[in-house]
């Protein structure tokens, strides 16, 4: 069990900003079926509306 837990926070911690143009590109690679719901607002918001976070 901790085992799983640190590796969920070593890879979260190795994500990009939300918002930032990483994410979003990030995002783009994955599939959409895939996607949260907060997930896709925050793409329509940053990615797609232009209020984008530069890196």
């Amino acid at each position: 069990m901790g085992a799983a837990v640190f590796a969920a926070v070593l890879l979260q911690a190795c994500s990009a900003e939300v918002g930032s143009q990483a994410w979003c590109q990030q995002l783009e690679k994955k599939d959409k079926s895939e996607w949260s719901a907060t997930e896709a607002g925050d793409y329509a918001k940053h990615c797609i509306f232009g209020d984008v976070k530069t890196d």
